[in-house]
């Protein structure tokens, strides 16, 4: 055959893309399932089918067969039923949770369902048709909310559910301290969606929740922490690429570009033309070749504008900040499969304060710290008994989402704040990116016991969900000891621990438990002189149920 020499110099400059097509299971994000296939691919028995960005869609799993791994007979969900080479059925694992609070909220990347005081609970199940590259995806939540009473501190918004504070026409966020006065039910499109592939690009529409870096539970830009959002997304799943002829490889890439809908809560102001926010997303990972074997660099670039199609232009970034609010954060993962050993770490930067549009690096190298927040972690597996398949995980996070110190200078700030949007970083009256609060701080330690029954942990934590509300105060102002003393004492902390359990009690039926006492100290920022007639400790206890049910056993 006579080659074209025009069509050979295109492939010279044109990259070949693949990717492994041998697929396990696909998981939806921080279920049980996911989590112990991460277990299994920080030893290099499984393979993570994305890099930087993750959903339902993405989530699918590459294990080593040969690998007599603790799970190996169990059912691990949602397999496919072929009904024809191009055309498969999967059913969806059905899945109920269900958390009683007693004395306040407490929960987190769990979607829709608000986790309030009281009884709560969530059901989803769903299907997904793949047929020559079209996915139909139906999973959607029910979730129920008993959302009874506590005491809560004064709104500063127009409904008196609203958040404690921030300033008008200044700072603010749609971040309710209770969803109004009533037990509710709530429907959510949660992971649906279609979507059309091929090969590694694809192109979807739907509301999957987006799970943005190595964070284990507190990313700086996006979990699963918030309702479900409609949105249109364009990229490229994880890629193998080789350069054609030199046949070499310089890594893989992952890319994914989108344009959401963001709603607000009843519970914010009485505005009707504010309602909905345009949120553009770009995304872009790379793990290089062997000579960094298990290393992952990934940016994400947020930004959140009011709902109109002539903002679509600010899918690119831009320096017209009367409107938008810029975010940008930079991951990295380096995974060292011979020790079963992850370190991983996140920072995040406010209003494009790189200066990468106006190159004004030098002025921002004066406090680069302006902004600045972060998420770092390790992972650690562990072998207690090899013959009884008996393994431990070690998972530790330290998050900080706090105000810079220079902004003790200028005016209050949050993170997930801003005078451009006033819903702040917030979907439906949650947070989008994590849980720890509208600025403040989080660490996190956790041991994991897998074995072939199930899983076990045993957690211990303790946040400060808005340390911001109390650094908002002008503390240069502070030139007596008596405000001193109020200031010091100010601060809301939780400190909490508890135990989860999950057991395969059948092949197809997986239950599990949950107990934690969270110890919530000065629940109402009251100070320190204000302390004296107020409780200034409260106990929270939280009772998780879980139950998935699969009826298709294992093949």
């Amino acid at each position: 055959m006579k080659k074209n020499p025009k069509k050979n110099l295109s492939l010279m400059i044109i990259f070949t893309l693949s990717i492994n097509s041998v697929l396990f299971s696909q998981e939806a994000l921080t279920s049980m399932n996911e989590m112990y296939f991460d277990f299994l691919s920080l030893n290099g028995h499984a393979q993570r089918p994305h890099l930087g960005y993750r959903t339902l869609s993405d989530n699918k799993w590459n294990v080593d067969g040969a690998y007599e791994h603790p799970w190996k007979n169990k059912s691990l969900s949602n397999e496919f039923f072929f009904l024809d080479k191009k055309i498969s059925l999967r059913i969806y694992d059905l899945d109920l949770f269900s958390s009683i609070n007693t004395a306040a909220p407490f929960g987190y990347n769990d979607g829709a369902l608000w986790q309030g005081k009281g009884f709560n609970s969530s059901l989803s199940t769903g299907v997904r048709l793949e047929l020559y590259g079209l996915e139909l995806t139906y999973k959607p939540l029910l979730a129920f909310s008993q959302n009874l009473d506590f005491k809560r501190m004064d709104s500063n918004y127009d409904s008196e559910y609203g958040y404690f504070w921030g300033y008008r026409h200044n700072i603010g966020i749609d971040l309710p301290q209770r969803f109004g006065d009533k037990p509710f039910f709530t429907y959510d499109w949660g992971d649906s969606e279609i979507r059309y592939t091929w090969k590694t690009l694809t192109a979807g529409f739907g509301t999957q929740s987006v799970w943005l870096g190595p964070a284990y539970i507190n990313p700086i830009l996006h979990s699963n922490n918030a309702p479900a959002y409609p949105k249109f997304d364009l990229g490229i799943r994880r890629t193998s690429v080789t350069i054609p002829y030199f046949n070499t490889y310089i890594g893989d890439f992952e890319a994914r570009v989108s344009i959401g809908y963001l709603s607000e809560s009843e519970y914010f102001d009485n505005d009707e033309e504010n309602d909905h926010t345009m949120f553009h997303l770009f995304s872009l990972s790379y793990s290089p070749p062997s000579f960094l074997e298990g290393l992952t660099v990934s940016a994400n670039r947020v930004c959140l504008v009011p709902w109109d199609l002539e903002n679509l232009k600010y899918i690119w970034p831009n320096n017209d900040n009367t409107i938008e609010d810029q975010k940008i954060s930079f991951g990295l993962s380096w995974k060292f499969d011979k020790v079963g050993l992850e370190i991983f770490g996140e920072i995040g930067l406010d209003d494009n304060n790189l200066g990468i549009n106006d190159f004004n690096l030098f002025k921002n190298s004066q406090y680069f710290f302006h902004t600045f927040v972060y998420t770092a972690g390790i992972k650690k597996t562990f072998i207690i008994s090899h013959s009884r398949k008996l393994y431990g995980e070690l998972i530790f996070e330290w998050s900080n989402m706090e105000m810079s110190q220079d902004y003790q200078y200028m005016q209050p700030y949050s993170f997930n704040f801003h005078f451009q949007r006033g819903q702040g970083y917030t979907n439906g009256g949650q947070l989008i990116n994590n849980n720890i609060g509208a600025g403040g701080n989080s660490q996190y330690l956790e041991y994991k016991f897998i074995y072939p029954q199930g899983t076990s942990s045993i957690i211990f934590g303790r946040n400060n969900p808005d340390n911001n509300f109390i650094f908002a105060i002008p503390t240069h102002e502070a030139n007596s000891l008596e405000l001193v003393d109020k200031l010091d004492w100010g601060y809301k902390a939780h400190v909490y621990f508890g135990a989860t359990s999950k057991y395969f009690v059948t092949n197809n039926l997986t239950a599990g438990l949950g107990l934690f006492y969270d110890l919530i100290l000065n629940p109402n920022y009251f100070y320190y002189k204000e302390r004296t007639d107020e409780k200034t400790i409260l106990n929270n206890v939280s009772i998780q149920l879980y139950m998935s049910i699969n009826n298709f056993g294992s093949k």
